[in-house]
């Protein structure tokens, strides 16, 4: 019978620690996305639509813009996965590097803008909790985090734009 006590207790336990965890979640994390949303699109609108678009069309005829300030502009204002739309402002030939680097950088922004995709968070907390355990700062695992992944949606836009480019010559595209 003490098995079935404490599979009951244990087994309503489970949900209680759940409903602890969304509570946090709740009063934690879901004012600061509301906030940090909030401050994007203000941003964007002091700005002014059209100065954006502008500034977008002109990053994508630079390489090293196309795949570092593109996709990183889309992933912050339109988030994740809406980010990817900004594709066309790109040459037909251009648009699978884009879409690669901006995939590519949904995870590294969530450390320092959980509102752009707020699917992967759960993710980078789990990392971050073992880096704060370990006696680490979370904020310098965020900032290493975004300036990583700024390299490495660079390096796979240029990469992916070349095999697409070889890849077309090779089929007379």
């Amino acid at each position: 019978m003490e098995y079935v006590e404490w599979f009951g207790t244990h087994f309503i336990g489970l949900f209680q620690a759940g409903g602890q965890a969304f509570l946090g979640l709740i009063t934690g994390i879901l004012p600061l996305l509301i906030v940090l949303l909030t401050f994007t699109y203000s941003v964007i609108a002091f700005i002014g639509e059209q100065r954006v678009t502008r500034a977008i069309q002109f990053s994508a005829r630079n390489i090293i813009l196309r795949y570092s300030l593109m996709p990183m502009l889309s992933v912050l204002m339109l988030t994740n996965p809406m980010a990817y739309t900004f594709g066309r402002f790109v040459k037909e030939e251009q648009k699978p590097a884009f879409y690669d680097s901006a995939v590519s950088f949904v995870h590294p922004v969530t450390g320092l803008f959980p509102y752009a995709n707020a699917g992967e968070l759960f993710v980078f907390l789990g990392i971050a909790n073992g880096v704060m355990e370990a006696g680490f700062n979370i904020s310098s695992l965020s900032v290493r985090y975004f300036l990583t992944g700024i390299v490495v949606i660079l390096m796979r836009g240029i990469i992916t734009e070349m095999i697409t480019n070889f890849l077309m010559r090779k089929e007379n595209l």
